[in-house]
């Protein structure tokens, strides 16, 4: 007797090995008012893995600047749990992530929801036999803690959360090509190990009041490979009908108006630049989604959509995840022929307007005396049809054509270019001897440097163009061809114009800054000495000052014509240091 007691009172103090977790969250526990704090992710992460041992793998992907993991959940009833297995079977993976702005954070909660009901098969049943999901419940993980209220104050719920950008005020939706932050960086090398054929990326838009709940935009659409885009209508749509078919209000545009504040001035849709995650996968033939539920919903509401939104993407990929998957290889293939050919590097909505009803509700435009602006105030007691404008006739805008071998890099930078290269997973080869070719240079006729800063970096805009030269090619440097599957991502770095291109965020700045100068009493000398020498240069001049006003009265104009005449000087001002090959080296 004394031993029986004795046992039980040892067992009772001993957690069973095989208790369950508690695999519900902060948010669901609270009635989703509430959201918990990343320590939450970590122990979910963890639990998943120990309540579904064959199902689920929790990994760290990364470290942040502050010293958090990233942690992702790798979910499939395959059995696949890395990436060459994944590849050998040929299954689809789904990349799924929220917080990449972490106030935006619906996608945690929804996400951890979601795939609990999954795993158990009461929701999109039979799909993780036919796929493996990457979860990263929170992309910016740094700015998930700095935590607390009003965060997001035109946001509904939930009590707190967490800043939009990353403790070094990364914003990671503007740095997929860039790719500035540890966080990106880590994103990518995960990306470039698993090769998800969809990236879905949870967000929480901004803007007016009305009862819409839910816009879901999906590239490619209207962008990159044409065969392709059928894939990415697919997903859409039929995602769309499904989260329709459970009560939302979706659409398929950005729900921000044209004019600020204006409902009247309605909607223009577009296709993102690939700083941002929809313009970003395109480029590497892959299909992404941008989810955005309305702010001015309450989180309840916001997390249970995000959450139909999460299995209605598993059950699409689980009944078209083979074909679409075959739609991006052979998008691959294409991209490997692009060689000479002309595409765009940035689209826009056309002129064309159709007019929709859009379910808004009553407001009044008045003046403000705060701001003395227009203001729009909403009743939200009362529900209104909108007849207003949408322009979603998307076109091809700024093109460019592809060189028919591939670009060169100088050996100066070949070190910061080869870094974000292996970033994309693009391939590249070192030259190992010097020689000479004709190439293309660009050389700009205008530099214009951005005002301030954007993202920590000095923008540049250049116009020119591209004109064949001979140039000397020197060992060290770099050669990317354009056949491969990323060329349209090639392009998109290498490209002056392009508008993320590696010299449009101001990586090759200094080749745009004079260096050298002449002093004014020797340009005088030079001047005079010119004009003296060649009859012709000194007509010129005097053409040059009678037709430009503006030259005439500028005088480091007028020095610096004859400075470039000069031996001095710098051939290179003004230069982009890459060049095209027409020819490999």
């Amino acid at each position: 007797m004394i031993r029986t007691a004795l046992l039980l009172a040892l067992l009772s103090v001993i957690p069973l090995a095989h208790a369950a977790p508690d695999l519900t969250t902060v948010s669901e526990r609270s009635g989703f008012q509430r959201t918990g704090r990343y320590d939450e992710v970590i122990k979910l992460c963890a639990d998943f893995q120990r309540a579904y041992p064959k199902q689920v793998k929790c990994i760290d992907f990364g470290t942040t600047p502050e010293g958090r993991p990233m942690k992702a959940l790798i979910v499939t009833r395959t059995g696949v749990f890395t990436p060459q297995a994944a590849k050998q079977r040929g299954l689809p993976v789904v990349l799924i992530q929220g917080g990449i702005h972490a106030g935006e954070i619906d996608g945690k909660d929804a996400g951890f929801l979601a795939l609990r009901e999954v795993l158990d098969n009461q929701a999109a049943p039979g799909s993780l036999d036919k796929q493996v999901l990457l979860f990263v419940p929170v992309f910016n993980v740094d700015g998930h803690e700095r935590f607390k209220e009003w965060n997001r104050p035109n946001q509904r719920g939930p009590v707190e959360m967490g800043w939009r950008t990353t403790a070094q005020n990364f914003n990671l939706n503007r740095d997929y090509v860039k790719a500035d932050a540890p966080e990106m960086q880590a994103m990518l090398k995960l990306v470039n190990a698993w090769d998800p054929l969809a990236y879905i990326d949870l967000h929480v838009t901004n803007g007016a009041k009305f009862e819409h709940d839910i816009s879901i935009q999906v590239e490619p659409v209207h962008s990159a490979d044409v065969e392709f885009r059928k894939a990415g209508l697919g997903l859409r749509d039929n995602v769309l009908a499904d989260i329709e078919k459970q009560g939302s209000l979706p659409h398929a545009f950005y729900m921000s108006f044209a004019d600020t504040d204006n409902p009247q001035s309605g909607f223009v849709d577009g296709v993102s630049d690939p700083r941002f995650s929809t313009g970003y996968f395109p480029l590497r033939n892959r299909l992404a989604m941008l989810v955005e539920t309305h702010s001015w919903k309450d989180y309840p509401t916001r997390v249970r959509i995000t959450r139909n939104t999460v299995v209605s993407v598993l059950s699409q990929v689980a009944q078209h995840g083979k074909a679409w998957q075959k739609a991006a290889y052979d998008a691959d293939a294409r991209a490997s022929q692009l060689a000479g050919a002309t595409i765009p590097m940035t689209y826009k909505a056309s002129d064309k307007v159709r007019m929709i009803d859009f379910r808004g509700y009553a407001y009044t435009r008045t003046p403000s005396e705060v701001s003395g602006i227009l203001m729009t105030r909403y009743d939200e007691t009362k529900p209104q049809i909108w007849t207003v404008p949408l322009r979603d006739d998307i076109v091809p805008d700024m093109m460019a054509t592809a060189p028919k071998a591939g670009y060169i890099v100088p050996a100066a930078f070949a070190a910061m270019v080869a870094a974000k290269l292996k970033l994309h997973d693009i391939s590249f080869r070192t030259l190992d001897k010097d020689g000479k070719a004709d190439v293309e240079t660009f050389r700009a006729d205008k530099a214009t440097f951005g005002a301030g800063s954007l993202e920590s970096h000095q923008r540049l805009t250049v116009d020119g163009a591209w004109k064949p030269e001979a140039r000397a090619l020197t060992k060290g440097m770099l050669f990317v061809p354009i056949a491969q599957p990323k060329a349209r991502l090639v392009m998109a770095l290498f490209e002056p114009k392009a508008p993320d291109s590696l010299l449009a965020w101001g990586d090759f700045n200094n080749a745009f800054e004079r260096k050298e100068y002449m002093e004014e009493y020797v340009a005088e000398d030079v001047a005079r000495e010119q004009m003296a020498a060649d009859p012709a240069v000194a007509a010129q001049f005097k053409k040059r000052l009678e037709s430009d006003a503006a030259f005439a009265k500028n005088a480091n104009a007028r020095l610096e014509f004859f400075a470039r005449r000069h031996s001095s000087w710098d051939e290179r001002y003004n230069m982009y240091p890459v060049l095209r090959a027409n020819v490999a080296p």
